[in-house]
């Protein structure tokens, strides 16, 4: 059995009752977090919380080496986890792929995902977000890639929201800013209206919103953070990003 754990979005309490008593089922388990980390505490933390020991595994352990999991899970029970909902990466959609063609059984137990908590935290529908995009770190690509531009626009067309989701260097422990985000994208969109999400998940998360040009300036704390590109807002959304987000008027014209 290869059961796949979404540990939700910030600690080690955020993952769901039914993933804690799965967990403590596993004989084994694995975790990857370069995809998403739970910025909230720490693997041994996590350990220690649910009893078990967990292999933390890259990118290649996962995609080009995933001999070991499925050896696992093929001689016994072997746990998969991720922060947020497991299956949002197609890495872990291709893993599962491979034990079922090897004749293993798997299960999925969801996580909260950053896409409905964004939804949740800023008062946008969860219906009217379009194609979601990731912004990476500018060195990686010399400046904004023209597809999460387009994206954005395209969704905009659309009159669709746009979650941005803000690249994580896991190696270096390093994660974009909502600050950082909303400078290189405010003059590639003209300056429009984004909102920041902080800490989804979290004791204290926050939402910011503004012209990307006023976010540019303000500091949001620890990670993770999120960037939502509104569409056009109905009355309800722009009062919730008013009164959640400190959004002023002048923002929605």
């Amino acid at each position: 059995m290869l059961s796949f754990i979404g540990l939700g979005l910030y600690d080690e309490r955020s993952i769901t009752l039914r993933g804690r008593d799965v967990l403590a089922d596993a004989d084994t388990a694995f975790a990857e977090f370069y995809t998403s980390q739970l910025v909230g505490t720490t693997v041994d933390q996590v350990e220690s919380t649910h009893g078990i020991d967990i292999e933390v595994r890259d990118r290649a352990g996962i995609e080009r080496d995933p001999e070991p999991i499925l050896t696992a899970a093929n001689g016994g029970h072997a746990a998969m986890l991720t922060a947020g909902d497991t299956m949002i990466s197609t890495t872990h959609v291709d893993l599962r792929n491979r034990a079922r063609d090897r004749g293993i059984e798997t299960q999925v137990i969801h996580g909260t995902t950053a896409q409905t908590a964004a939804s949740s935290l800023t008062g946008l529908q969860n219906y009217r977000f379009g194609k979601a995009t990731t912004l990476p770190f500018e060195e990686t690509h010399g400046g904004v890639p023209d597809s999460v531009i387009e994206t954005i626009r395209a969704n905009r067309e659309r009159d669709l929201h746009t979650l941005v989701y803000l690249d994580i260097d896991a190696a270096n422990e390093r994660f974009m800013t909502g600050d950082t985000a909303a400078s290189l994208l405010a003059e590639e969109l003209d300056d429009p209206l984004g909102v920041v999400v902080t800490q989804a998940g979290s004791d204290d998360p926050a939402v910011r919103a503004d012209r990307l040009s006023v976010l540019a300036e303000e500091s949001f704390g620890s990670p993770l953070h999120l960037l939502v590109m509104p569409a056009t807002c109905h009355p309800l959304e722009e009062e919730s990003l008013k009164t959640l987000g400190d959004a002023p008027a002048t923002a929605f014209k």
